[in-house]
Protein backbone atom coordinates (compact mmCIF):
# COMPACT_ATOMS: atom_id res chain seq x y z
CA UNK A 1 0.00 0.00 0.00
CA UNK A 2 1.10 3.31 -0.65
CA UNK A 3 1.34 6.02 2.06
CA UNK A 4 -2.11 8.21 1.31
CA UNK A 5 -1.12 11.20 0.39
CA UNK A 6 -3.48 14.18 -0.85
CA UNK A 7 -3.34 15.19 -4.91
CA UNK A 8 -3.53 18.39 -4.54
CA UNK A 9 -0.89 19.82 -1.87
CA UNK A 10 1.10 16.36 -1.47
CA UNK A 11 1.27 16.28 2.02
CA UNK A 12 1.10 13.18 3.96
CA UNK A 13 -0.77 14.85 7.13
CA UNK A 14 -4.00 12.86 6.39
CA UNK A 15 -7.10 12.64 9.45
CA UNK A 16 -10.29 10.51 8.81
CA UNK A 17 -13.03 12.87 10.29
CA UNK A 18 -17.18 12.28 9.55
CA UNK A 19 -16.49 9.65 7.46
CA UNK A 20 -13.94 11.46 5.03
CA UNK A 21 -10.51 12.16 4.84
CA UNK A 22 -8.84 15.73 5.15
CA UNK A 23 -5.84 16.92 4.35
CA UNK A 24 -4.55 19.18 7.36
CA UNK A 25 -2.51 20.77 5.44
CA UNK A 26 -5.11 22.36 2.39
CA UNK A 27 -8.44 20.88 3.52
CA UNK A 28 -9.04 18.75 0.70
CA UNK A 29 -11.31 15.82 1.10
CA UNK A 30 -11.59 12.62 -0.21
CA UNK A 31 -14.21 9.79 0.36
CA UNK A 32 -12.91 6.63 2.04
CA UNK A 33 -13.11 4.65 -1.68
CA UNK A 34 -11.43 7.83 -3.17
CA UNK A 35 -8.65 7.47 -0.46
CA UNK A 36 -8.50 3.31 -1.22
CA UNK A 37 -7.85 3.87 -4.95
CA UNK A 38 -4.96 6.49 -3.90
CA UNK A 39 -3.28 3.99 -2.02
CA UNK A 40 -2.89 1.32 -4.23
CA UNK A 41 -0.07 0.55 -5.50
CA UNK A 42 -0.03 -2.23 -8.48
CA UNK A 43 3.72 -2.44 -8.76
CA UNK A 44 3.31 1.13 -10.71
CA UNK A 45 0.26 0.59 -12.93
CA UNK A 46 -1.78 3.76 -13.67
CA UNK A 47 -3.74 4.63 -10.23
CA UNK A 48 -7.50 5.28 -10.99
CA UNK A 49 -8.17 9.57 -11.98
CA UNK A 50 -9.64 10.67 -8.42
CA UNK A 51 -12.37 13.65 -8.53
CA UNK A 52 -11.78 16.07 -5.75
CA UNK A 53 -14.20 18.14 -4.60
CA UNK A 54 -11.68 21.47 -3.92
CA UNK A 55 -14.54 24.27 -2.53
CA UNK A 56 -13.85 23.61 0.82
CA UNK A 57 -10.26 23.67 0.18
CA UNK A 58 -10.65 27.18 -1.82
CA UNK A 59 -12.73 28.04 1.53
CA UNK A 60 -9.52 26.87 3.86
CA UNK A 61 -7.11 28.77 1.09
CA UNK A 62 -8.96 32.16 1.17
CA UNK A 63 -9.72 32.18 5.24
CA UNK A 64 -5.66 31.42 5.60
CA UNK A 65 -4.72 34.15 2.74
CA UNK A 66 -6.96 37.10 4.38
CA UNK A 67 -5.31 36.22 8.04
CA UNK A 68 -2.01 36.95 6.04
CA UNK A 69 -3.40 39.77 4.87
CA UNK A 70 -5.04 41.39 7.44
CA UNK A 71 -2.20 40.95 9.59
CA UNK A 72 0.32 42.44 6.81
CA UNK A 73 2.52 39.15 6.45
CA UNK A 74 3.69 39.85 3.00
CA UNK A 75 4.99 36.33 2.26
CA UNK A 76 2.22 34.18 3.47
CA UNK A 77 -0.47 36.14 1.94
CA UNK A 78 1.64 36.25 -1.20
CA UNK A 79 1.88 32.56 -0.94
CA UNK A 80 -1.81 31.42 -0.39
CA UNK A 81 -2.47 33.62 -2.84
CA UNK A 82 -1.08 32.49 -5.64
CA UNK A 83 -2.63 29.06 -4.28
CA UNK A 84 -5.50 30.28 -4.61
CA UNK A 85 -5.18 31.74 -8.24
CA UNK A 86 -4.02 28.04 -9.46
CA UNK A 87 -7.17 26.94 -8.60
CA UNK A 88 -9.28 30.09 -9.11
CA UNK A 89 -8.01 32.10 -12.53
CA UNK A 90 -10.62 34.42 -12.22
CA UNK A 91 -10.46 35.40 -8.75
CA UNK A 92 -10.14 39.41 -8.25
CA UNK A 93 -8.58 39.08 -5.26
CA UNK A 94 -5.84 36.27 -5.70
CA UNK A 95 -4.43 38.04 -8.87
CA UNK A 96 -4.45 41.51 -7.51
CA UNK A 97 -2.43 40.40 -4.13
CA UNK A 98 0.12 38.15 -5.46
CA UNK A 99 1.26 41.57 -6.92
CA UNK A 100 0.44 43.66 -4.14
CA UNK A 101 2.30 41.49 -1.60
CA UNK A 102 5.44 40.64 -3.93
CA UNK A 103 5.50 44.42 -4.47
CA UNK A 104 5.36 45.29 -0.55
CA UNK A 105 8.05 43.22 0.34
CA UNK A 106 10.66 44.90 -2.27
CA UNK A 107 14.03 46.15 -1.94
CA UNK A 108 15.13 49.12 -2.47
CA UNK A 109 16.60 48.43 -5.75
CA UNK A 110 13.85 47.01 -6.70
CA UNK A 111 11.30 49.36 -6.14
CA UNK A 112 10.73 50.17 -10.02
CA UNK A 113 10.08 47.13 -10.86
CA UNK A 114 8.04 46.09 -7.83
CA UNK A 115 5.74 49.48 -9.16
CA UNK A 116 5.86 48.57 -12.43
CA UNK A 117 4.35 45.33 -11.85
CA UNK A 118 1.70 46.81 -10.02
CA UNK A 119 1.01 49.21 -13.00
CA UNK A 120 0.25 45.95 -15.20
CA UNK A 121 -1.76 44.32 -12.84
CA UNK A 122 -4.01 47.34 -13.08
CA UNK A 123 -6.55 46.09 -16.51
CA UNK A 124 -6.30 42.62 -15.85
CA UNK A 125 -7.61 42.78 -12.20
CA UNK A 126 -10.56 45.91 -12.64
CA UNK A 127 -11.70 43.63 -15.89
CA UNK A 128 -12.15 40.65 -13.31
CA UNK A 129 -13.97 42.96 -11.29
CA UNK A 130 -15.97 44.30 -13.75
CA UNK A 131 -16.69 40.87 -15.57
CA UNK A 132 -17.10 38.63 -12.17
CA UNK A 133 -18.23 40.42 -9.39
CA UNK A 134 -21.59 41.44 -10.47
CA UNK A 135 -23.42 42.53 -6.97
CA UNK A 136 -23.34 46.27 -6.88
CA UNK A 137 -22.54 46.63 -3.77
CA UNK A 138 -19.94 43.95 -3.42
CA UNK A 139 -18.63 45.40 -6.30
CA UNK A 140 -18.10 48.87 -5.03
CA UNK A 141 -17.03 47.44 -1.78
CA UNK A 142 -14.03 46.04 -3.81
CA UNK A 143 -13.00 49.25 -5.55
CA UNK A 144 -13.37 50.86 -2.56
CA UNK A 145 -10.79 48.13 -1.17
CA UNK A 146 -8.50 48.21 -4.60
CA UNK A 147 -8.61 51.89 -4.37
CA UNK A 148 -7.38 52.43 -0.87
CA UNK A 149 -4.32 49.51 -1.34
CA UNK A 150 -3.17 50.74 -5.00
CA UNK A 151 -2.95 53.94 -2.85
CA UNK A 152 -0.80 52.74 0.26
CA UNK A 153 1.34 50.53 -2.36
CA UNK A 154 2.43 53.92 -4.31
CA UNK A 155 2.98 56.08 -0.89
CA UNK A 156 5.07 52.76 0.16
CA UNK A 157 7.35 52.60 -3.09
CA UNK A 158 8.05 56.54 -3.72
CA UNK A 159 8.17 57.19 0.00
CA UNK A 160 10.81 54.32 0.62
CA UNK A 161 12.61 56.08 -2.84
CA UNK A 162 12.67 59.15 -1.48
CA UNK A 163 14.04 58.23 2.06
CA UNK A 164 16.97 56.49 0.37
CA UNK A 165 17.96 59.08 -1.49
CA UNK A 166 17.63 61.86 1.27
CA UNK A 167 19.61 59.29 3.14
CA UNK A 168 22.71 59.22 0.38
CA UNK A 169 26.18 61.20 0.84
CA UNK A 170 25.57 64.56 -0.40
CA UNK A 171 28.98 64.03 -2.34
CA UNK A 172 27.45 61.10 -4.24
CA UNK A 173 23.65 62.14 -4.27
CA UNK A 174 23.95 63.34 -7.90
CA UNK A 175 24.70 59.57 -9.10
CA UNK A 176 21.41 58.77 -7.67
CA UNK A 177 19.04 61.38 -8.78
CA UNK A 178 17.97 60.17 -11.96
CA UNK A 179 17.42 56.36 -10.21
CA UNK A 180 15.24 58.45 -7.60
CA UNK A 181 13.19 60.15 -10.59
CA UNK A 182 12.53 57.03 -11.73
CA UNK A 183 11.30 54.81 -8.38
CA UNK A 184 9.27 57.99 -7.34
CA UNK A 185 7.46 58.66 -10.83
CA UNK A 186 6.02 54.95 -10.93
CA UNK A 187 5.08 55.34 -8.00
CA UNK A 188 3.07 57.75 -9.60
CA UNK A 189 2.26 56.15 -12.51
CA UNK A 190 0.66 53.50 -10.06
CA UNK A 191 -2.14 55.81 -9.10
CA UNK A 192 -2.86 57.72 -12.66
CA UNK A 193 -2.87 54.18 -14.53
CA UNK A 194 -5.33 52.86 -12.09
CA UNK A 195 -7.81 56.40 -12.08
CA UNK A 196 -7.60 55.54 -15.92
CA UNK A 197 -8.50 52.40 -15.57
CA UNK A 198 -11.27 53.21 -13.32
CA UNK A 199 -12.63 55.16 -16.12
CA UNK A 200 -12.56 52.44 -19.22
CA UNK A 201 -13.84 49.61 -17.25
CA UNK A 202 -16.42 51.56 -15.54
CA UNK A 203 -16.91 55.07 -17.24
CA UNK A 204 -17.53 57.72 -14.75
CA UNK A 205 -19.67 55.23 -12.04
CA UNK A 206 -16.54 55.42 -9.97
CA UNK A 207 -15.54 58.64 -10.37
CA UNK A 208 -14.82 59.50 -6.86
CA UNK A 209 -12.26 56.77 -6.43
CA UNK A 210 -10.52 58.40 -9.56
CA UNK A 211 -10.17 61.47 -7.90
CA UNK A 212 -9.20 60.35 -5.24
CA UNK A 213 -6.21 58.58 -6.90
CA UNK A 214 -5.22 61.23 -9.04
CA UNK A 215 -4.90 63.83 -5.93
CA UNK A 216 -2.52 61.21 -4.22
CA UNK A 217 -0.67 60.89 -8.05
CA UNK A 218 -0.37 64.71 -7.90
CA UNK A 219 0.63 65.02 -4.56
CA UNK A 220 3.47 62.28 -5.54
CA UNK A 221 4.37 64.12 -8.50
CA UNK A 222 4.99 67.23 -7.22
CA UNK A 223 7.70 65.61 -4.71
CA UNK A 224 9.78 64.81 -7.40
CA UNK A 225 8.87 67.52 -9.52
CA UNK A 226 11.72 69.81 -8.50
CA UNK A 227 14.74 66.87 -10.08
CA UNK A 228 12.96 66.77 -13.49
CA UNK A 229 14.56 68.34 -16.44
CA UNK A 230 11.20 69.14 -18.06
CA UNK A 231 9.56 71.18 -15.34
CA UNK A 232 6.53 72.38 -17.56
CA UNK A 233 5.93 69.48 -19.03
CA UNK A 234 5.13 67.67 -16.35
CA UNK A 235 3.40 70.65 -14.57
CA UNK A 236 1.49 70.44 -17.41
CA UNK A 237 0.81 67.18 -16.95
CA UNK A 238 -0.17 67.23 -13.31
CA UNK A 239 -2.62 70.38 -14.28
CA UNK A 240 -4.57 68.38 -16.97
CA UNK A 241 -5.23 65.64 -14.34
CA UNK A 242 -6.02 68.57 -12.01
CA UNK A 243 -8.89 69.03 -14.43
CA UNK A 244 -9.60 65.40 -14.60
CA UNK A 245 -10.61 65.23 -11.12
CA UNK A 246 -12.63 68.12 -11.56
CA UNK A 247 -15.14 66.43 -13.40
CA UNK A 248 -16.29 64.59 -10.05
CA UNK A 249 -14.70 67.66 -7.50
CA UNK A 250 -15.26 70.57 -8.89
CA UNK A 251 -13.97 72.23 -5.28
CA UNK A 252 -10.29 70.69 -5.54
CA UNK A 253 -7.25 73.23 -5.75
CA UNK A 254 -4.40 71.63 -7.05
CA UNK A 255 -0.97 72.36 -5.16
CA UNK A 256 1.21 74.64 -5.63
CA UNK A 257 3.76 73.53 -7.80
CA UNK A 258 7.17 72.57 -5.56
CA UNK A 259 9.84 74.22 -7.67
CA UNK A 260 12.47 73.47 -4.73
CA UNK A 261 15.13 70.73 -4.81
CA UNK A 262 15.17 70.19 -0.93
CA UNK A 263 18.13 72.25 -1.44
CA UNK A 264 18.74 73.67 2.44
CA UNK A 265 21.55 71.90 2.00
CA UNK A 266 23.51 73.08 5.39
CA UNK A 267 20.55 72.23 7.30
CA UNK A 268 19.65 69.17 5.43
CA UNK A 269 23.12 67.89 6.52
CA UNK A 270 22.81 68.66 10.42
CA UNK A 271 19.16 67.69 10.66
CA UNK A 272 19.86 64.43 8.30
CA UNK A 273 16.89 65.42 6.68
CA UNK A 274 14.65 68.13 4.20
CA UNK A 275 11.54 66.83 6.16
CA UNK A 276 12.16 67.47 9.58
CA UNK A 277 10.25 70.04 12.24
CA UNK A 278 13.52 72.15 12.29
CA UNK A 279 13.88 72.14 8.24
CA UNK A 280 10.29 73.05 8.09
CA UNK A 281 10.86 75.97 10.12
CA UNK A 282 13.80 77.19 8.24
CA UNK A 283 12.21 76.30 5.03
CA UNK A 284 9.08 78.53 6.15
CA UNK A 285 11.28 81.67 7.10
CA UNK A 286 13.01 81.59 3.92
CA UNK A 287 9.56 81.46 1.70
CA UNK A 288 7.63 83.46 3.99
CA UNK A 289 10.48 86.55 5.00
CA UNK A 290 13.62 86.30 3.48
CA UNK A 291 11.96 85.56 0.04
CA UNK A 292 10.00 88.94 0.33
CA UNK A 293 13.01 91.78 0.28
CA UNK A 294 15.64 92.03 -2.53
CA UNK A 295 18.52 91.56 0.11
CA UNK A 296 16.65 88.59 1.46
CA UNK A 297 16.21 86.64 -2.31
CA UNK A 298 19.94 88.05 -2.38
CA UNK A 299 21.03 86.09 0.41
CA UNK A 300 18.70 83.00 -0.30
CA UNK A 301 20.75 82.81 -3.74
CA UNK A 302 24.08 83.15 -2.47
CA UNK A 303 23.31 80.69 0.15
CA UNK A 304 22.59 78.23 -2.45
CA UNK A 305 25.36 78.90 -4.86
CA UNK A 306 27.95 78.65 -1.77
CA UNK A 307 26.48 75.85 0.46
CA UNK A 308 26.83 72.88 -1.87
CA UNK A 309 30.54 72.84 -2.02
CA UNK A 310 30.86 73.92 2.28
CA UNK A 311 28.27 70.49 2.51
CA UNK A 312 29.81 68.33 -0.30
CA UNK A 313 33.39 68.96 1.24
CA UNK A 314 32.33 69.32 5.04
CA UNK A 315 28.95 68.08 5.32
CA UNK A 316 29.88 64.80 6.90
CA UNK A 317 32.70 66.12 9.80
CA UNK A 318 31.55 66.17 13.17
CA UNK A 319 32.80 69.69 13.52
CA UNK A 320 30.95 71.06 10.73
CA UNK A 321 27.42 69.48 12.37
CA UNK A 322 28.30 70.34 15.56
CA UNK A 323 29.16 74.32 14.79
CA UNK A 324 25.99 74.52 12.37
CA UNK A 325 23.82 72.64 14.76
CA UNK A 326 24.39 75.17 17.69
CA UNK A 327 23.77 78.01 15.60
CA UNK A 328 20.54 76.45 13.61
CA UNK A 329 19.22 75.57 17.15
CA UNK A 330 19.41 79.25 18.91
CA UNK A 331 17.48 80.37 15.33
CA UNK A 332 14.58 77.25 14.87
CA UNK A 333 14.10 77.95 18.43
CA UNK A 334 13.78 82.18 18.29
CA UNK A 335 11.76 81.06 15.19
CA UNK A 336 9.18 78.86 16.65
CA UNK A 337 8.58 81.42 19.81
CA UNK A 338 8.20 84.01 17.19
CA UNK A 339 5.32 81.94 15.57
CA UNK A 340 6.84 80.31 12.84
CA UNK A 341 5.89 76.89 12.54
CA UNK A 342 7.64 73.21 12.42
CA UNK A 343 4.55 71.64 10.76
CA UNK A 344 4.96 69.58 7.66
CA UNK A 345 5.59 72.11 4.82
CA UNK A 346 5.96 72.03 1.04
CA UNK A 347 8.19 74.77 -0.48
CA UNK A 348 5.97 77.89 -1.85
CA UNK A 349 7.08 78.94 -5.22
CA UNK A 350 8.60 82.23 -5.51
Amino acid sequence: MKTLTCEMCGSTNMVKEDGMYMCKSCGTKYSVEEARKMMMDDNNAPISTVKVDTSDELKNLYEVARRAKDSDNNENAAKYYDMILVKDPQSWEAYFYVVYFKAMSCKIAEIWSAANSLVNCVDPVLQLVRDHVLEKNQQGLVIEELKLRFVIAAKMLSGAAKSHYDGIDAQIKDQYTQEYINNAAEGARILYVFGEGMEIYFGEKYGDAASYVWKEAIVIHNQYLPYLADKDGNKKKMTEYAERIRKYDNTYQMPQFNESSGACYVATAVYGSYDCPQVWTLRRYRDYTLAQTWYGRGFVHLYYAISPTLVRCFGETGWFKAFWKRILDRMVHRLNEEGVSDTRYLDRNW
